[in-house]
């Protein structure tokens, strides 16, 4: 089978695609699944580009989408011929996070072997069903992106109608919290460095957003379109570069889902303000099955679709890398074949 590998200390120049043996077929409590699409998040670049190094020849991504060709015995869940898609951490099937979550040892891509390629064979705890009528490309953006969003606004931040969110930047988890947020009933501000951008992110149902090159403390242009207040809820994708602004924005008792570090992994935090807030700052990691599964129900009732930015082919790894890198994309970038 085709499939794409990472080889030593990784770097875009060391992905290559290569013929690998069939996986075959499954034993009991497995499936078989053609992949047929993946998409790209941030945790898929930093192991492409060698700064989490793995062991050995990598297939990377975490996300996989596609369609069962085998079940093994004992199977129930699934059957031939339906679609599905991968969960991030397979071994966290409901409830809080634990220890063996605190960890990427059992995640695609990372601690095992991903979804660039064209077979898998996994247990069948290793996916959900897809929203139907999804293409395989589409459903690819729930496993990372997709349920971190849902975890971060329903699991852990309770949204409501009503309720205020401030999002960072136009990528995957931004623009798909954006389309769930407004879909519940919340009013939405976005943050970018394009007004182009922006227009876009008001198309799809944003109330209001804030070009950050132009207004440098954009944690109190919040504060103004909110009468003082603050928002609710943050998405907060950037990490100490910008946890202070996201402090500024929010309520008092306000809730903050710190997920992304674009802006580095240490920094400073005004904790005296965050105090000050009373806010709550969540750290988090994608999320379980269970939230999966609610997340993919939620996704059938709402009619929410994901916004593709580009597509590239299986062999074109790289390049789509250096496009995520560039971050000039808009939603999510994913590879088909």
């Amino acid at each position: 089978m085709k499939a794409v590998i990472v080889s030593g200390p990784g770097g875009f120049d060391q992905l290559k695609q290569v013929d690998l043996p069939d996986p075959g077929q499954p034993g009991p409590g497995e499936i078989r699944v053609a992949v047929r699409a993946t998409s790209f998040n941030y945790h898929d670049l930093l192991v492409a580009n060698g700064s989490i190094p793995t062991p050995g020849d990598r297939i990377p991504m975490a996300d996989g989408a596609g369609t069962v060709e085998a079940v093994g015995p004992g199977v129930t869940e699934f059957k031939v011929g339906d679609a599905v898609v991968s969960t991030f951490f397979p071994q966290w099937p409901a409830g809080p996070a634990f220890a063996e979550v605190g960890n990427f040892a059992l995640t695609p891509g990372d601690g095992v072997q991903g979804f660039a390629c064209e077979y898998v064979v996994r247990p069948a705890s290793a996916f959900t069903l897809a929203p139907r009528g999804w293409s395989h490309a589409e459903a690819a953006t729930i496993t990372t992106a997709g349920l971190t969003a849902w975890r971060a606004l329903v699991g852990d931040g309770q949204l409501k109608a009503g309720d205020s969110l401030l999002t960072l930047g136009t990528g995957g988890v931004s623009i798909l919290g954006l389309q769930l947020a407004k879909a519940m009933g919340a009013r939405v501000i976005v943050t970018s460095s394009s007004d182009e951008k922006l227009e876009r992110a008001l198309a799809l149902g944003a109330d209001e957003g804030i070009n950050y090159r132009q207004q440098a403390e954009w944690g109190k242009a919040v504060l103004e379109l909110t009468g003082g207040r603050g928002v609710d809820h943050v998405l907060e994708l950037g990490g100490p570069g910008t946890l202070a602004q996201s402090i500024t924005a929010v309520r008092v008792g306000g809730h903050i889902s710190l997920i992304g570090v674009l802006t580095g992994r240490q920094g400073d935090v005004p904790t005296s303000l965050l105090m000050a807030k009373q806010a709550r700052l969540q750290g988090l990691i994608v999320g379980s099955r269970r939230q999966q599964q609610e997340y993919v129900a939620a996704l059938e009732q709402t009619g929410i679709r994901p916004v593709i930015d580009r597509s590239f082919a299986l062999g074109e790894l790289a390049d789509a890398f250096r496009y995520q890198e560039a971050g000039s994309h808009f939603g999510k970038v994913v590879a088909q074949w």
